[in-house]
C-alpha cells in the first residue's frame, strides 16, 4: 500500500479496537466515508487509488465509471478483495479486481456506455488499510451518447447527491486544471450539500497539462474561489504511464519533482501533491476518531465506578481459606434474617412496585380475604328461617310449645359457628404460602452458593411446616372453645337484659350507616351501542347505597342505587375484553338500573373485583350462592307453611343467631391474626434469628455449604477481567488523546456562490480575471486586494503571509457624521 498516513493511523485503531474487545464491546468509531465529485475524465479514479495506493481501477477516455463503486477497506491480517456479487471468491490479483468491474459493470449497464445507479460492492481486506468507505462516482456529464439516457446528466446528480448528502461524508470536489474553475460541477454539488464547507476539499488535478504561460497558483492560494479547506493539486499518472505500468511510488515521486521544479507552484509544494491530500484526509480520520474519545471515556468511567466496589471485594479473595468460609455464612445468615424481617415488617428500601409481597399481603389476607371469606359462609335468609322452623318443631315434638325454646338457638348458633372452621384454616394456608414466598425471595441473595440456598430454604420451610400443624390446632382449638359454652350474657348480645344497650348500639350503626365504605374508578359494561356503550364513572359505596360521578371530583352525579335486596354474582370474562366483571342484582326481579336487570361493572384485575366485593359484604351485598336456587326448589315442591305463632318464634331466634354470629365473627376476625402471627411469623422470625446458623452447622460440611457456584466464578473472573481492561482502555485512551492533535476546523471564507457580501469575481480559463464596474484595481497588479483590517480573509489553510502580495494600508478616515 502507498498510503502512509493511514498506515500511521492503524495502530492507533487497532489499540483502542483491543482495548475494547477485552472488555467484550465493539469500538464502534464510525469513520467518514470518502467520496469522489467531479466531471467526467477530471481524473477521480486516479486520486482514489493513490489515496488507497493500489492500482485497480478501470482507466480510459470518456465515462469509464458508470455505475457507483462503493469500496469497504477492512483491516485484516492477509491482503485480498471480494465483491459482494460474488461471495466466497477471493481475489489476490487486483488486475483480475479491475477486470470483473469492468465486466460487472457491462453486465448492468451494456457495453455502451449506458448508466446504472446500482452500486457495485467491493471490499478489500488488508493490514495496511482502516475500515473506511470510499465511494467511486460517475462523472457529471451533459450530453447522452451511446445508450445514455436524455435526463443523464440529471440522473447522475441525484446519484451523487445519494451519497454525498450524509453528514458522514466528506467529499473531494475535483476538477481539473484545465478548465474553467467558476463552471465546476463537482463545487457547485459540494455547495448544496455543504454550504459551510466544513467537509469539502477542492482537489485540482491535470496540472501539468495546463496551456503553457498559464498556471493555477491563484486557485491552489484559495484567492479566486476560496474554499474552507482550501484546495490541493495532485498530479496523476497519464494513460501512457498507466498503460506502461508505471506504479503508484514512481508516479508519486514524478509528482513531487513536478511541484518541487515548476516556477509557479515550488513555494507551495510543501502543500501539494498526493501525499498532502492523503495527510488531510488521515488528519480528519485523526479529528473524528478524536471527537469520539469523550464519549468513550465517559462510558467506560461509568463501567468501571460500577465495578470498582465489587472489584475491591473480589481482589484479595481466596476461595478455599475457611475463616473466609466461616465468616461469610455468617454474613449470609444475617442478610437473610435481615431481609425477611424487613420483608415481612416492612421497609424503605428495596420496595416493590410491582405487586404486593410479604407483610403486605399478610396483611391483605387478614384484613380482607378472611372476612370475605366468613362472610361467605353466611347462608340464605329463607335457608336460616326454614332451618329455625325444623329446629323448634323437632324440639316440641308432639307437643304444641308455648315458649320460645333455647335448645333451637342453640342448635342453629353451633352450626353455624362449625362453618367457621373452613374459612379459618384457608386462612392459615395462605399465610403459610406467603411466608415460603417470602423465604425463596430473600434466598434469592445466595444463589452464588447453591447448597447454602438450598439447606437454607429446607431448613426454614420445615420450620414453617411444623409451626403450620400447632397454629391449625390452635385455631381449631379457638372455633371449639365457642362450642363449649354459648355466652347468652354477653353484653352485645340482644336480649331483654341489654334491650337499651342494643337500641343505643342500632343507634350508632344508623349514624355510622352514612360514612363512606369505599372510592374508586368502574367501567359499566352493560350500556348500550347506542347510549355510548361501555363508560367509567368514580363509584362511591356507603352502607346504604352506591352512587357513580362523571369524575373523581364527585359534583355531577349520574345516578344512587340503594342497596336493599341487592346481591352480587360473578361474570364470566369475555373473549375479546381485557378487564374482569361482576354484576349486581335484586333479589327480588327488579331493574337495578333504567331498563337493565342487572349491573354489570369491570376492573381491569381480578384484585380490584375481590376488593370490590370484600367491600361490598362490609355493606351488606352478599354474594349469590347455591341455597337462594335449593330453597327456591324446596318451597315450589313443599308447600311449607308457618302459623303466627311459629313465625314469631323463628323471628326471634333469627335475630338472637344473628347477634350471637356477629359477636363470634368478631372475637373470631380479632383472635385469629394475633394467633397466626404469634404462633407462626414471630415464631419463624425468631428460629431465623437464634436458630437458622446451628442447623446448619449441623446439617453437614460446612466447607460444602460455601462452595461457590459456577456462575459465580465466572462472574468473579470476569469482574476482575474486566475492571483491569477498563483501566487499560482508559489508558489507551488518555495516550492517544495525548499522542495525536486535532487540526481546527479553518476559519469560513466569503461565499463566492451566493448573491451578497465581497464575491470573487469569475475568471476565464487562463487564470485571468475581469474586473467588476465600480472595483478598484489593487495596487498588486492583477491580483486582488486582502480583506479588510480584523476580517478573516477567503485563504484557505495553505496560505500564509509569505505567500500573499503586499498591499500598502489605507490611510485612515473620520467616520461620517450620523444625524441625531
Amino acid at each position: 500500500m502507498g498510503n502512509r498516513g493511514m498506515e500511521d493511523l492503524i495502530p492507533l485503531v487497532n489499540k483502542l479496537q483491543d482495548a475494547f474487545s477485552g472488555i467484550g464491546q465493539s469500538c464502534n468509531l464510525d469513520l467518514p466515508q470518502i467520496a469522489v465529485v467531479g466531471g467526467q475524465s477530471a481524473g477521480k479514479s486516479s486520486v482514489l487509488e493513490n489515496f488507497v495506493g493500489r492500482d485497480f481501477l478501470p482507466r480510459g477516455s470518456g465515462i469509464v465509471t458508470r455505475r457507483p463503486l462503493v469500496l469497504q477497506l477492512i483491516s485484516a491480517n492477509a491482503e485480498w478483495a471480494e465483491f459482494l456479487h460474488c461471495k466466497g471468491k477471493k481475489f489476490t490479483d487486483f488486475d483480475e479486481v479491475r477486470q470483473e468491474i469492468e465486466a460487472e459493470t457491462d453486465r448492468i449497464t451494456g457495453a455502451n456506455k449506458g448508466i446504472s445507479p446500482v452500486p457495485i460492492n467491493l471490499r478489500v481486506y488488508s493490514p495496511h488499510v482502516l475500515n473506511l468507505t470510499l465511494i467511486d462516482l460517475p462523472g457529471i456529464t451533459k450530453v447522452p451518447v451511446g445508450d445514455q439516457p436524455a435526463d443523464i446528466e440529471q440522473q447522475i446528480r441525484d446519484m451523487i447527491m445519494q451519497f454525498i448528502c450524509r453528514e458522514s461524508c466528506l467529499i473531494l470536489a475535483v476538477t481539473p486544471a484545465n478548465s474553467d474553475l467558476a463552471n465546476s460541477d463537482a463545487l457547485k454539488l459540494a455547495k448544496d450539500v455543504d454550504p459551510q464547507g466544513q467537509r469539502t476539499i477542492g482537489v485540482i488535478t491535470k496540472l501539468d497539462l495546463m496551456d503553457e504561460g498559464t498556471d493555477a497558483r491563484e486557485v491552489l492560494e484559495n484567492k479566486l474561489l476560496p474554499l474552507r479547506r482550501g484546495y490541493i493539486g495532485v498530479v496523476n499518472r497519464s494513460q501512457k504511464d498507466i498503460d506502461g505500468k508505471k506504479d503508484i511510488k514512481m508516479a508519486m515521486a514524478a509528482e513531487r519533482k513536478f511541484f518541487l521544479t515548476h516556477p509557479a507552484y515550488r513555494h507551495m509544494a510543501e502543500k501539494m501533491g498526493t501525499p498532502c491530500l492523503q495527510k488531510v484526509l488521515n488528519q480528519q480520520l485523526t479529528n473524528h476518531i478524536r471527537d469520539t474519545l469523550p464519549a468513550f471515556r465517559s462510558k467506560l468511567q461509568t463501567q468501571l465506578l460500577s465495578l470498582d466496589k465489587e472489584a475491591e471485594e473480589y481482589r484479595g479473595y481466596r476461595p478455599d481459606d475457611p475463616g473466609r468460609k466461616t465468616k461469610q455464612l455468617l454474613q449470609m445468615v444475617q442478610q437473610f434474617s435481615v431481609d425477611f424481617e424487613k420483608r415481612i415488617e416492612g421497609s424503605g428500601d428495596q420496595v416493590d412496585t410491582v405487586e404486593l409481597s410479604g407483610g403486605a399481603k399478610i396483611n391483605r389476607i387478614f384484613h380482607e380475604r378472611f372476612p370475605f371469606e366468613l362472610v361467605k359462609m353466611e347462608c340464605d335468609d329463607k335457608e336460616m328461617r326454614r332451618e329455625i322452623s325444623y329446629a323448634i318443631k323437632n324440639i316440641h315434638g308432639i307437643r304444641t310449645g308455648l315458649f320460645t325454646p333455647d335448645m333451637a338457638f342453640e342448635a342453629i348458633v353451633k352450626k353455624q359457628i362449625v362453618k367457621i372452621k373452613e374459612p379459618c384454616i384457608k386462612c392459615v394456608d395462605m399465610v403459610i404460602q406467603e411466608l415460603i414466598n417470602t423465604v425463596r425471595q430473600c434466598t434469592n441473595k445466595l444463589d452464588c452458593f447453591p447448597r447454602l440456598r438450598e439447606e437454607t430454604e429446607r431448613i426454614v420451610t420445615s420450620h414453617i411446616r411444623d409451626r403450620e400443624s400447632r397454629s391449625k390446632d390452635q385455631v381449631l382449638l379457638l372455633i371449639d372453645v365457642q362450642l363449649s359454652y354459648i355466652n347468652t350474657n354477653h353484653e352485645d348480645f340482644i336480649g331483654f337484659a341489654n334491650a337499651q344497650q342494643s337500641s343505643k348500639q342500632s343507634n350508632k350503626q344508623s349514624s355510622a350507616a352514612s360514612q363512606v365504605i369505599r372510592k374508586g374508578w368502574l367501567t359499566i359494561n352493560n350500556i348500550s351501542i347506542i347510549k355510548g356503550g361501555a363508560k367509567e364513572y368514580w363509584f362511591v359505596l356507603t352502607a346504604e347505597s352506591l352512587s357513580w360521578f362523571k369524575d373523581d371530583e364527585e359534583k355531577e352525579k349520574k345516578y344512587m342505587l340503594p342497596l336493599d335486596n341487592l346481591k352480587v354474582r360473578d361474570v364470566e370474562k369475555g373473549f375479546m375484553s381485557s378487564k374482569h366483571a361482576f354484576a349486581i342484582f335484586n333479589t327480588e326481579q327488579r331493574n337495578v338500573y333504567k331498563d337493565n336487570r342487572f349491573l354489570e361493572l369491570a376492573c381491569d384485575t381480578q384484585e380490584e373485583v375481590d376488593s370490590w366485593r370484600a367491600s361490598l359484604l362490609r355493606a351488606g351485598v352478599y354474594p349469590e350462592s347455591l341455597s337462594t336456587l335449593l330453597t327456591k326448589t324446596i318451597s315450589d315442591d313443599d308447600n311449607f307453611s308457618m302459623d303466627p305463632q311459629l313465625e314469631r318464634k323463628v323471628e326471634t331466634i333469627r335475630n338472637l343467631v344473628d347477634s350471637y354470629m356477629a359477636i363470634v365473627n368478631k372475637c373470631i376476625r380479632d383472635l385469629m391474626p394475633k394467633t397466626i402471627m404469634h404462633l407462626m411469623i414471630s415464631n419463624v422470625k425468631d428460629f431465623i434469628n437464634a436458630e437458622l446458623l446451628a442447623q446448619l452447622y449441623s446439617a453437614g460440611d460446612q466447607g460444602a455449604l460455601m462452595d461457590e457456584s459456577q456462575e459465580q466464578v465466572q462472574r468473579r473472573d470476569e469482574v476482575l477481567r474486566t475492571h483491569q481492561s477498563l483501566k487499560e482502555a482508559l489508558a489507551i485512551i488518555g495516550d492517544i488523546s495525548t499522542t495525536t492533535i486535532s487540526t481546527p476546523m479553518p476559519p469560513p471564507v466569503n461565499d463566492w456562490r451566493s448573491g451578497g457580501g465581497n464575491r470573487s469575481p469569475p475568471t476565464s480559463p487562463t487564470g485571468s480575471r475581469r474586473m467588476s464596474s465600480g472595483q478598484r484595481p489593487s495596487p498588486g497588479g492583477g491580483r486582488g486586494a486582502p480583506p479588510p483590517p480584523n476580517r478573516p480573509g477567503p485563504l484557505g489553510p495553505f496560505n500564509n503571509s509569505a505567500d500573499s502580495p503586499q498591499v500598502p494600508s489605507r490611510p485612515n478616515r473620520a467616520p461620517p457624521s450620523i444625524p441625531r
